[in-house]
């Protein structure tokens, strides 16, 4: 990958200007959970002509339940427009590392690849604490990329969690 100019191509066809213009979205849902007292992470679920057919943002405050990580309701929205729950094709890009529920049901929804931001060193199920992603005795494995706008998804964090301090 060249660090984000746009020529490169992923092993799954995205280019870096792809995975940032796609990061971008999921940066602005990001931003939306705050305004629901939420963690600002966001997440969109691209299909393969690159356009996102599911959105969402951290709703555990606004919903009251703790499943409502971004990319789980990300990838609710895709599997309703898509119209079903198999997602192949498709790429789940996030402001965070996943979670080991986030990863799991990536790979239950058979995602192509999964493409985030800031690295997790206390959660995170795609290389910082477990590797569920890429782990062998899983009956699929996406494609993982991190560190795509990571910067900008660990300022957001912090400003979020300074607020609370």
């Amino acid at each position: 990958m060249n660090g984000g100019r746009g020529s490169a191509s992923s092993p799954w066809g995205a280019t870096d200007g792809d995975l940032d213009a796609w990061m971008r979205l999921a940066l602005i849902e990001a931003r939306a959970a705050m305004d629901t007292g939420d963690v600002p992470v966001g997440a969109v679920v691209v299909d393969a002509l690159g356009e996102v057919v599911g959105s969402g943002r951290n709703r555990r405050e606004d919903d009251g339940d703790p499943t409502a990580h971004a990319e789980m309701v990300a990838l609710r929205g895709a599997a309703k427009t898509v119209g079903t729950w198999r997602l192949e094709g498709c790429t789940l890009v996030t402001t965070l590392e996943p979670c080991p529920m986030c990863a799991g049901a990536a790979i239950a929804a058979r995602v192509d690849a999964v493409v985030f931001g800031a690295w997790d060193p206390k959660a995170g199920a795609a290389g910082s604490v477990w590797d569920l992603l890429r782990d062998r005795r899983m009956n699929h494995r996406p494609h993982v990329r991190g560190g795509v706008a990571a910067g900008e998804s660990e300022a957001l964090l912090r400003s979020f969690f300074a607020l609370l301090r």
